[in-house]
């Protein structure tokens, strides 16, 4: 009988560009091009691109702007 895979807790979490662009409320363009400039992190497969969850955790914390 085959088992199901295991999601490991400590196994990172990676988003697709949509989905980057969803939580950030942004068109998939500004995720691209926040890839393509460096400033957010995102591994290539294939013709794709996924970005890892602390990316994109690290980015909106690091964007927040306060006010005085």
């Amino acid at each position: 009988m085959p088992t199901k895979p295991r999601a490991f807790e400590n196994d990172p979490k990676f988003y697709t560009v949509a989905e980057v662009a969803a939580i950030m409320r942004v068109s998939k363009m500004t995720v691209y091009r926040l890839v393509q400039s460096g400033e957010l992190p995102a591994v290539r497969f294939g013709r794709s691109y996924r970005v890892p969850e602390s990316a994109v955790n690290d980015y909106l914390r690091d964007s927040f702007i306060t006010s005085a």
